[in-house]
């Protein structure tokens, strides 16, 4: 679920279709997408038996080797994928990497969602480099690290 007020409108970035954009200004390290309606969780060997995952008509997210299902196509298909995203993705939520104004598209990094090696159909429009997930070990430190430098610092 999008946390803040936003709007679906055509994305900014060269053929991603529809695109995310904030409605209100939202400070760095404030929650933007936290997961709801988790409706199954697959393991990696059940979701690679699915007849085409890519087409899913849900929202999947994934973690070490299990992958849960959404079956609500919520807007959240609309965050695009952006190697210098507004967005970071952490354990199924997404939060602002920096102080985000009124109209700021929602991106992030697809490498964070994706199962290792798994690399989709299309490249990144703006660089023309392949997408390509990474090991969960190194999506969690790296997530962890990143979100603890966008909090502020315990009193």
């Amino acid at each position: 679920m999008i946390i803040p007020r936003y709007s679906i409108a055509p994305s900014r970035i060269p053929q991603a279709g529809q695109g995310v954009f904030l409605a209100v200004a939202v400070s760095r390290g404030s929650v933007l997408v936290a997961p709801d309606r988790i409706q199954q969780t697959l393991t990696h060997q059940q979701f690679e038996q699915l007849a085409d995952p890519s087409q899913l008509n849900s929202s999947v997210r994934w973690f070490e080797q299990h992958y849960t299902v959404c079956p609500e196509w919520d807007d959240e298909c609309y965050i695009n994928h952006s190697f210098s995203p507004t967005g970071l993705w952490h354990l199924g939520f997404v939060f602002a990497m920096d102080e985000l104004p009124v109209g700021t598209e929602l991106t992030m990094d697809y490498r964070y969602i994706l199962g290792e090696n798994c690399q989709p159909a299309f490249i990144d429009s703006l660089t023309q480099q392949p997408i390509i997930g990474l090991p969960w070990q190194q999506v969690i430190t790296d997530s962890t690290r990143c979100l603890l430098s966008l909090l502020p610092a315990p009193r």
